[in-house]
């Protein structure tokens, strides 16, 4: 993998690290990513608690830095961009979806999927518009008067994929997106991620679950901080679960 990236990549990542240090303790979060991801992909990432996943996700959505390495969102290197132009990217160019939701509890529905288009400055008619849209798209259009606490799991996170679609960002992440729901409810939100993936969207997905990594285009399995399979992610958790060490042998 060279450090540039191909005309059809839309994120880049070449020998990425993270550390995080203490007074006593150096732990290597991330070591030697390298990863491409396509516009048009649904790529899911895996692995047991620890292994890095989360971490990733923030560095990939602009809510961290990496220590080490280089990542190219667009075709543009975004390490060393300052908090200014790294919010206006989120804002413009990142849907998140987290396993908490993240709705703001005072804020209705409607409310809650039009604050990222408010910040932009886009205008009442456009944001009215946009928000209606996105919240029929998810089914939640109904809801839209109702707060999040008269909503169920699965309701909520349906809002929050609808905040994530409003602004039709380039990519869409989710952390744990099924992580707080019901098997019913978690198969439901992974459905509606499929058909968005089907219509077009980029997505990249952080689970610890095989049966939703595999719902993916390509599985990238992570174990210590280090790629250690990719497009197989089932086969390597039951070799993990097996007792196969992934790091020592490097791949599944």
């Amino acid at each position: 993998m060279t450090t540039e990236a191909d005309g059809n990549s839309l994120i880049h990542l070449y020998e990425l690290g993270k550390v995080f240090y203490t007074e006593e303790v150096e732990t290597h979060a991330l070591s030697g990513i390298n990863l491409d991801i396509r516009s048009g992909e649904f790529v899911s990432i895996a692995g047991p608690s620890g292994c890095g996943k989360t971490t990733l996700l923030s560095i990939l959505g602009l809510l961290d830095s990496p220590t080490s390495g280089r990542y190219l969102l667009d075709d543009e290197p975004v390490e060393n961009l300052s908090a200014a132009q790294r919010a206006r990217i989120r804002n413009e160019a990142i849907g998140f979806i987290f396993q908490a939701f993240n709705l703001i509890g005072d804020l209705t529905v409607y409310e809650n999927v039009e604050l990222p288009l408010t910040y932009r400055g886009m205008g009442a008619s456009d944001r009215k518009q946009r928000v209606q849209a996105a919240l029929e798209r998810v089914g939640m259009a109904h809801r839209m008067n109702h707060y999040p606490s008269q909503l169920s799991g699965g309701q909520q996170q349906r809002v929050a994929v609808s905040r994530a679609i409003v602004g039709k960002p380039l990519i869409l992440l989710a952390d744990e997106p099924t992580g707080n729901l019901d098997s019913k409810n978690g198969n439901a939100v992974m459905d509606l991620l499929r058909e968005l993936h089907d219509e077009g969207a980029t997505i990249c997905m952080v689970t610890h679950d095989p049966r939703y990594a595999d719902v993916a285009d390509r599985s990238i399995h992570l174990f210590d901080g280090h790629i250690v399979s990719e497009d197989d992610a089932v086969r390597a958790h039951e070799l993990e679960e097996a007792g196969f060490d992934l790091h020592e042998h490097g791949s599944a």
